[in-house]
């Protein structure tokens, strides 16, 4: 790049930080972090009645949550009042802004009147050159749009994108009221930032040829421009909560990693050859605004999932069993003050991660290595709980309170003296004791289990399940 790169990320808190967001946010995070800039968080909370602290506080931790970290701010438009008269008196200076007039009724009488007519419903400029204000009226300021020839964009996305200057009106740039309008403020935050470029959603591609011709008014350069398509439901509709599209906050509570949805999110759009899974590093070093497609994204929550599970059978046992944690105290598998030995917990989540799409399906997959009690499938219980078995859980059970040494090879040697014993293959006696120990016929290996349970617990088990036979 021949200057800095800064782009910023702009969202208005009337909500939570969702899918949407959360991808326009990390496309520019990654556009700035690839080539050295600047990643700036920007708060558009002009509209009063809508936005609230608690929405960004949501955005913040959102963003944090996903680890993506901003250079400047947040700033808040509500705190840019000043930033704003600055560059609506230079408009109205340079004459390229002026004072309308026209009331809220008399514009919606024309608007009626063209819709009948057949007519342009767009404001007819009658207050462009206005001499004699109407007194006693509060006016709005419009900004003086070209009438003849067309806007070209080159979006480095769509590529060139063409607006007839004709259809575009005068709009308004600050209420009656006093207050200021999105296409105002956010071209007088971008030049007041050195913002380069923009890349946020095609949402925005019609606002786009009224804030170029505000910054050439100004005197400002235009930043380049990125349209990100939309991201669609599986049925090619707009993307919305029936899709899955959740806030980001929502998705951690439901057991994803951070690193998981970050993934699934750059390649919502984007692409580098065939590669599926990428570290956060390797999106930064192959990231390319070159590489995004045309076409809208379309969200599968499958995929999404399929990718958390990849990322919890990669992840560090030590860090999986810390974000295990708290998802076992809230599924009720460990109680609130639960406090077990660290390396106790990774040996057990390293035993059931290849299992467990989410951390809260890995939390309730662990309640037979925690809970003292468990419950039986009945299903399970009657075709290994019962007189055919009987004799090998006796024999488990006897030989596993004789162990002088607890552990995988101990326990692998009781079971073979068994085996012997009985003339039976490993699968007989293992499974009766899986059914007793854990409650249904599926786990890790059964000397793995047997030692994570751990000797007390399994013996008691085992003499449940014999007494009930």
């Amino acid at each position: 790049m021949s200057r800095e790169v800064r782009v910023r990320f702009a969202p208005s808190p009337t909500g939570y930080l969702h899918i949407g967001g959360a991808r326009t946010a990390l496309f520019n995070y990654l556009f700035a972090t690839h080539n050295k800039g600047v990643f700036i968080l920007r708060i558009e909370d002009t509209d009063r009645s809508r936005s609230t602290d608690e929405f960004i506080d949501a955005i913040l931790d959102g963003m944090s949550w996903l680890g993506l970290a901003f250079d400047e701010g947040p700033y808040r438009q509500t705190d840019r009042s000043e930033v704003y008269k600055k560059y609506l008196n230079k408009l109205i200076d340079s004459g390229k802004a002026y004072y309308c007039y026209c009331s809220a009724e008399e514009l919606e009488e024309r608007r009626k009147k063209a819709l009948t007519e057949g007519g342009s419903i767009k404001y007819d400029g009658r207050c462009r050159n206005l001499t004699s204000p109407p007194p006693d009226r509060p006016p709005t300021v419009r900004f003086e749009m070209p009438r003849t020839g067309e806007t070209v964009i080159n979006d480095l996305i769509k590529g060139s994108v063409s607006f007839d200057n004709e259809t575009l009106d005068d709009f308004i740039i600050m209420r009656s009221d006093g207050t200021f309008t999105y296409n105002f403020v956010v071209v007088a935050d971008d030049m007041d930032m050195g913002i380069t470029h923009i890349i946020r959603g095609d949402d925005h591609l019609n606002n786009t040829p009224k804030q170029i011709h505000m910054y050439k008014a100004l005197g400002g350069e235009s930043p380049e421009f990125a349209h990100l398509p939309m991201i669609m439901g599986s049925d090619k509709s707009r993307l919305s909560k029936r899709h899955g599209a959740t806030s980001v906050q929502a998705y951690r509570d439901l057991g994803y990693l951070p690193e998981s949805l970050i993934n699934y999110l750059a390649r919502l759009g984007w692409s580098s050859g065939d590669q599926e899974v990428f570290s956060k590093d390797e999106l930064i070093e192959k990231f390319s605004l070159q590489n995004v497609g045309k076409s809208a994204a379309v969200f599968n929550p499958e995929k999404l999932l399929w990718l958390n599970s990849e990322y919890i059978k990669d992840c560090n046992s030590d860090k999986l069993s810390s974000l295990v944690l708290p998802f076992l105290k809230s599924e009720g598998v460990a109680p609130p003050d639960y406090s077990p030995d660290k390396e106790w917990l990774s040996k057990s989540v390293s035993t059931l991660r290849e299992r467990s799409k989410t951390l809260i399906e890995l939390a309730d997959s662990m309640s037979y290595y925690i809970k003292e009690e468990i419950e039986m499938d009945e299903k399970a219980k009657k075709k290994f709980i019962n007189e055919k078995t009987v004799r090998y859980l006796t024999d488990v059970h006897e030989g596993l309170s004789g162990l002088a040494e607890f552990s995988e090879k101990s326990l692998e040697e009781l079971f073979l003296s068994i085996m012997e014993k009985n003339d039976v293959k490993l699968g007989k006696i293992a499974q009766p004791v899986r059914v007793a120990l854990t409650g249904n016929t599926a786990s890790p290996g059964i000397f793995e289990v047997i030692e994570i349970i751990g000797k007390e617990r399994a013996l008691k088990r085992l003499k449940k399940a014999i007494e009930s036979i």
